[in-house]
């Protein structure tokens, strides 16, 4: 008799398996594209029934997936999408792409994984895989699921097949997507990686098996803790350039002229989106279960959050420049998602600078073309906001403009033009201005009245 494993094997390669994400958001919807494109039948499965609804219209509500490919692998029968769990019993596979947030005490929120592990071990059957892309901590593999799934007669890499593998999405990446960037994999036992492996195989270019489940989950919190560590790291050196009269984005620009030792990270109002602000934190609270402290994590998450404070001392700073306290002025900020053109604003640092502003007295709107609405559970200070479009008469209108997400979409000259002052936290604009005020970089802000002197504006 074949081992189930052999069995499922030959079932990915011939096509013949039924594949399920659990998930549909900017992990599970490009996952399960690309394992419908690559000739695996595939079933998405949601508690969003607006999710759900869109799949089966054949529309995407991602922008790195289009509505035309959804469309076409929803008419050939490759693509489907459920909001009934009881679908899984007609599976072979299972990924689950749950998200995983912080509760408020930043300790981690399980809650969504342990919500779908206990579906899938409602209708789980022998044979079946089950890969978790959610990120974690090391241990989560092995601690929350597996013990939900085995049993003294059903065991992981001979009954059923259990992996990790984290997910490297990079929303907005023209160059990197989820067919063509390597695929770390860990299975429970050798058998379950062999198995989640021969998986991704059939639909991405290249697969990374590692030895354990716990070494894929620390893979993933090691990339994005470094990329925490390190923004935190130029966080720092853009205030302290700002006190030392140094401009931090020159400063950078010469140094990744050296072909080796050096990776440019770049200032901004914070960190934002579903890894960066987050995963360093399952980390460091592992790592405390275990009596380490992670001191070098918790030094980098104080700076980052402290940024949007920095940049609400900026647009304070600009408004003094015109003789107006930030209280009762008027600011429109440019961007609100986390990232330059992507209409997610998950754990986006505008937000906190908005609110802070608005704490402060300042009355806020803002301008996105890819966010149109914000509602008021979306941010502290509970309003509904909408996108303001750019006219010069708008940026006119108000007394600062601060631009927090350098969307590509941005005509700058035009808001260079229009704008009374401008505080640029992204270096957006190239070319310098007596009215523009740079996040870690020095400058002389014209009062009104003043003489321009350009010897005496500084860049």
């Amino acid at each position: 008799m074949a081992k189930l494993g052999d069995v499922l094997v030959q079932k990915i390669k011939a096509r013949e398996a039924r594949v399920g994400v659990i998930g549909l958001g900017y992990v599970g919807l490009p996952l399960a594209v690309e394992f419908a494109r690559c000739g695996l039948r595939t079933t998405g499965i949601d508690v969003d029934q607006k999710k759900v609804q869109s799949i089966n219209e054949g529309h995407s509500y991602i922008p790195d997936v289009s509505s035309e490919e959804v469309k076409a692998l929803r008419d050939s029968g490759m693509l489907t999408a459920t909001a009934d769990f009881g679908a899984i019993r007609e599976l072979d596979t299972i990924n689950i792409c749950v998200p995983t947030p912080l509760r408020k005490t930043k300790d981690p929120d399980m809650s969504f994984v342990v919500a779908a592990a206990e579906q899938v071990a409602a209708h789980l059957h022998p044979g079946m895989l089950i890969i978790l892309e959610s990120t974690t901590y090391p241990g989560t593999t092995e601690e929350v699921l597996q013990s939900r799934f085995e049993s003294p007669t059903f065991k992981p890499g001979v009954d059923f097949f259990l992996g990790f593998s984290p997910e490297r999405v990079d929303p907005g990446n023209p160059t990197f997507n989820t067919r063509n960037v390597p695929k770390v994999v860990g299975g429970t036992t050798s058998e379950c990686r062999r198995v989640a492996a021969a998986l991704y195989g059939a639909a991405l270019e290249h697969v990374v098996p590692v030895s354990s489940t716990k070494v894929a989950e620390m893979v993933k919190l090691l990339e994005n803790t470094f990329r925490a560590v390190n923004i935190g790291l130029v966080n720092e050196l853009a205030l302290m350039c700002d006190r030392l009269g140094i401009d931090v984005w020159e400063v950078i620009e010469a140094a990744r002229t050296k072909p080796f030792g050096f990776m440019p990270f770049y200032p901004g109002p914070g960190l934002g989106g579903h890894c960066i602000p987050i995963d360093p934190f399952y980390l460091s609270w592992k790592a405390k279960e275990h009596g380490f402290e992670s001191r070098f994590i918790e030094l980098a998450g104080h700076i980052n959050s402290t940024m949007p404070h920095y940049v609400v001392e900026k647009i304070a700073e600009a408004l003094n420049s015109q003789r107006k306290s930030l209280n009762g002025s008027s600011v429109l900020i440019l961007g609100v998602s986390y990232k330059r053109d992507v209409d997610d604003i998950r754990e986006s640092p505008a937000l906190d600078v908005m609110a802070v502003a608005r704490s402060r007295g300042a009355r806020i709107a803002y301008s996105d073309p890819f966010v149109p609405k914000i509602a008021a559970r979306q941010w502290a200070a509970g309003e509904d906001l909408t996108s303001q479009q750019l006219t010069p008469e708008i940026l006119a209108s108000f007394d600062c403009v601060a631009i927090l997400t350098d969307h590509s979409t941005f005509d700058y000259d035009a808001i260079v033009a229009a704008a009374h002052t401008i505080v640029d936290s992204r270096n957006a604009i190239k070319t310098r201005h007596p009215h523009v005020l740079r996040l870690g970089a020095p400058h002389k802000v014209e009062q009104i009245g003043e003489t321009k002197d350009p010897l005496l504006v500084s860049a």
